[in-house]
C-alpha cells in the first residue's frame, strides 16, 4: 500500500458539512462610480453602514437593505469584476406589488410583475418571461427586476410561505436570548392594557418584525396592529 494512501487513511477525520454555521454576510458588487452607486442604494432607503477611504486608489462601502442579514460592498480597489456584470441578486420580499410601488416611487425603474414559463427561473435574460404573477399563487416564482446605475440586476422575489427551514435563518442562541428576553419585556406592557389574548401571537409578530431589520417600537406597533387584524 503506498504512503498516500496511507496518510489518506490515518488523517484527521473530516467534520460533515452542515456542523458549522457558514452565514453569508456580505456580497460584494461592481460599480463604475461610487458616489453614483452609493446615492441610488441609499435613495431605496437601505442602511448606509460604512464608508471607508484609504488614499485615492481603494474605499468601501457597505449597505444594508431593509430587514437584510446580509449586507453589500461596492467601492474602489476591492474588486477586479466589470462593473455590472453581477446579475440575479435576489430580493425577497412578502408582497411584491408594495415592494414595487415603493422602488418606483423612490424612482427606480422597476419592470412589470412576471414568472417564467415552466417555472425555469434564470437571470440571463428576458427569455421565458411572462406576464403577470404565477397564476396559482406559489411562493418564489413571481418576480420584478430592476438594476443599479451600472447594470448589476436585482430581482425582487415574493415569498409568501418559506420553503422548511428557510426562517429565521440568520439566528443562533446567543441572538435569540436577549431577543426574547426584550419581546418578553415589551410584551409585557402591552398584556397590562390589552384584551385576553395568546402570548404566542403577539411574539411571533414581535420577533418577525424584529427579524425582518425594524426597531423594537415598530416591532410593537407591528405587533399590537396584527393582534387587533386577527381579534376574534
Amino acid at each position: 500500500m503506498s504512503t498516500a494512501v496511507m496518510t489518506s487513511e490515518h488523517a484527521s477525520p473530516v467534520r460533515h458539512a452542515g456542523n458549522v454555521d457558514m452565514k453569508l454576510e456580505v456580497v460584494v458588487i461592481p460599480v463604475s462610480d461610487v458616489d453614483r452607486a452609493k446615492r441610488f442604494y441609499l435613495s431605496m432607503g437601505w442602511r448606509l453602514d460604512a464608508d471607508f477611504a484609504n488614499g485615492g486608489n481603494w474605499r468601501l462601502v457597505q449597505v444594508t437593505p431593509p430587514g437584510s442579514a446580509c449586507s453589500f460592498f461596492f467601492g474602489k480597489g476591492i474588486t477586479n469584476a466589470t462593473p455590472g456584470s453581477v446579475q440575479g441578486l435576489l430580493l425577497i420580499v412578502d408582497d411584491i406589488d408594495v415592494a414595487r410601488a415603493e422602488l418606483i416611487e423612490q424612482g427606480v425603474d422597476v419592470t412589470e410583475v412576471f414568472h417564467f414559463e415552466g417555472d425555469r427561473v434564470h437571470f440571463t435574460d428576458i427569455h421565458g418571461r411572462l406576464r403577470g404573477p404565477d397564476p396559482e399563487g406559489r411562493s418564489y416564482l413571481t418576480l420584478a427586476s430592476f438594476g443599479d446605475p451600472d447594470g448589476n440586476g436585482w430581482v425582487l422575489q415574493e415569498v409568501k410561505t418559506r420553503l422548511p427551514g428557510r426562517g429565521l435563518g440568520s439566528m443562533d442562541v446567543a441572538t435569540l436570548i436577549p431577543l426574547l428576553q426584550e419581546t418578553e419585556e415589551h410584551h409585557g406592557e402591552y398584556e397590562r392594557t390589552a384584551p385576553k389574548h395568546h402570548w404566542s401571537e403577539w411574539y411571533a409578530a414581535y420577533l418577525v418584525a424584529r427579524e425582518r431589520g425594524k426597531t423594537p417600537e415598530q416591532a410593537v406597533n407591528e405587533a399590537g396592529a396584527y393582534m387587533e387584524a386577527n381579534r376574534q
